[in-house]
């Protein structure tokens, strides 16, 4: 009959789970148990960005006819869309907002222009019937631009994911969703319509959820059952009024680099600053991905790694054993993608003291990189070769001689333009069973060869 583990077996996990719900769920502690207060509403990081703008040498009369939700995106249920937008419908007054808060424009009333006009003319009717004469209201501003645009894109689950673990009715779990939010925003010369500039941005929006729980028989007829978590959402309409003001900020700054605009004479070495910040986040973007990948690395042709290693060796002796070992990898790459590697390797196999016997190896591969120029990209590879036993201490290929087939798996991370590391597990398949001088079973002897090392990166970068 099985026994159920003993309490120090599952005490380790109860305290992972419980570690990692107070370290990354600070929504936990701010729990709605009783009611608040209006406030003010909450700003964005990029409302600071307008504030920090530099002053113009005169603000621009610019008027928002419509600025509105041009996808038609409803908000996804579990059940299917609802009758709820998935966005906010009032964004010509966030607009509005953002661009006062710029201090680069005078916002004039247009989107209910008819509604002024109704009250100008009650205003002069009752200015004529309590001084029985007509005085002339101030003429309304005329908008040197009209700023139009809109939200043109919702995307809803661009990514998706969580991950959980659960061991004898205890455990936890994590999900996340990320949204996407897309704007666009031009500005249009009143007397010509031209259209002076075009920007647009987008805004993610994240929704993760965690739950932990247990549910398990602590003593006969006794039943613990308990369970935790909270769910976050993003709002939608702070990112909508972050991807809107950040749309006014880069029009701010395009407008000043193609002169269009110009700053105070005070505030030309902060425009100058405030421009080359901007160029910077620009230059990035360009090398971002949809998912927020960067490229930042440049990939050589020609890569040297020497590792250190750690075998872990499995044949016919009951117990599996650690032993230690070093060896060099030359990587070629013949695409961004894919190359070529001979790695000549050696160490020690062994069993306790059982069994214990140096190897010497050397293997070709294929190798296969998804992302080649990211600072960090997984890799893969798969190949074939051969593997030696040796006697003594000096490495070579001397004694027995097997073919080997091997495939692995792991991460590279580029430290700089010359330096890296590298990290790999591999799977070794020696073709014979009789590796550890002992044949018995079915099954040919193996070994598991962990390696980490340093990557130095040589010869003419890849192009992108």
């Amino acid at each position: 009959m099985k026994t159920l583990p003993n309490k120090t077996s599952v005490a380790p996990l109860l305290y992972a789970l419980l570690v990692g719900l107070l370290s990354g769920c600070s929504a936990g502690f701010h729990q709605p148990t009783k009611t608040r207060n209006a406030r003010p509403g909450e700003e964005t990081a990029a409302t600071a960005d307008l504030r920090r703008l530099p002053a113009p040498k005169e603000k621009i009369v610019a008027a928002v006819y419509k600025f509105r939700d041009q996808t038609g995106q409803y908000k996804p249920t579990e059940s299917g869309a609802g009758w709820s937008t998935a966005v906010s419908q009032g964004t010509t007054s966030i607009l509005l907002k953002a661009l006062e808060e710029s201090g680069w424009f005078v916002p004039i009333e247009r989107e209910n222009v008819g509604d002024l006009m109704n009250e100008r003319k009650i205003v002069r009717m009752s200015m004529a019937q309590a001084r029985q004469e007509t005085d002339n209201l101030p003429p309304l501003l005329f908008a040197g631009i009209i700023l139009e645009g809109g939200i043109v894109s919702y995307d809803a689950n661009t990514i998706t994911g969580g991950a959980g673990l659960r061991f004898f009715g205890t455990g936890g779990s994590s999900q996340y969703r990320q949204d996407r939010v897309t704007v666009y925003l031009r500005a249009v010369a009143t007397k010509t319509g031209r259209i002076l500039k075009t920007v647009y941005t987008s805004k993610t929006i994240l929704s993760q959820s965690v739950d932990a729980g247990t549910f398990r028989y602590v003593s006969f007829k006794r039943l613990l059952e308990a369970e935790t978590g909270f769910a976050t959402n993003e709002p939608s309409q702070l990112a909508v009024t972050e991807a809107i003001e950040k749309a006014v900020h880069s029009l701010v700054l395009e407008g000043i680099r193609d002169h269009l605009w110009t700053v105070s004479e005070p505030a030309a070495e902060q425009a100058d600053a405030a421009l080359a910040a901007y160029e910077r986040e620009k230059a990035a973007m360009s090398e971002t991905d949809l998912y927020g990948g960067r490229n930042t690395s440049e990939t050589s042709r020609l890569t040297l790694q020497p590792y250190v290693s750690a075998l872990r060796y499995k044949g016919d002796y009951a117990a599996p054993g650690f032993r230690t070992g070093y060896g060099l990898a030359v990587d070629v790459y013949l695409s961004r993608h894919f190359g070529l590697q001979l790695n000549a390797g050696t160490g020690t196999l062994g069993a306790g003291r059982a069994f214990s016997q140096s190897v010497t190896s050397v293997q070709g591969s294929l190798l296969y990189r998804s992302l080649p120029f990211r600072k960090m990209t997984p890799l893969v590879s798969v190949g074939a070769g051969m593997i030696a036993a040796r006697s003594g201490s000096a490495p070579g290929p001397e004694g027995r001689k097997y073919p080997l087939l091997t495939g692995g798996f792991g991460v590279e991370y580029a430290l700089g333009p010359a330096v890296g590391l590298r990290t790999m597990l591999e799977y070794q398949q020696p073709m014979t069973d009789e590796l550890d001088a002992t044949t018995a079973g079915r099954y040919y002897d193996y070994y598991l060869r962990g390696s980490a090392g340093l990557c130095i990166y040589l010869g003419r970068p890849l192009r992108r």
